[in-house]
């Protein structure tokens, strides 16, 4: 039984589509063993992360950087209830 201290709701903002902004989040979120999603929105990026507060902020800080084609201008973060368990973390489209 896996259990979810943590779930944030991230918006990143800037050059953020066209980059694989999201296979790479899919890639980073995988390896700390987080779950949830992430999906791209109009000009930006969205993301659902669970897990413990330390691999969220881990998270969070390679976020800032992203792949190499990319460029981060803006991130929100979002706290929110944990509603959904998610199973595994998936990229949606």
């Amino acid at each position: 039984m896996k259990i979810i201290n943590k779930q944030i709701h991230v918006i990143i903002r800037g050059r953020v589509i066209g980059v694989s902004y999201r296979a790479w989040t899919k890639t980073q979120a995988d390896s700390l063993g987080l779950f949830g999603f992430v999906k791209n929105v109009d000009n930006h990026v969205e993301a659902i992360f669970q897990g413990n507060e330390r691999k969220i902020n881990s998270m969070l800080r390679l976020l800032k950087l992203g792949p190499p084609a990319a460029r981060v201008e803006k991130i929100t973060i979002i706290p929110k209830e944990n509603k959904e368990l998610f199973n595994g973390f998936k990229i949606k489209k």
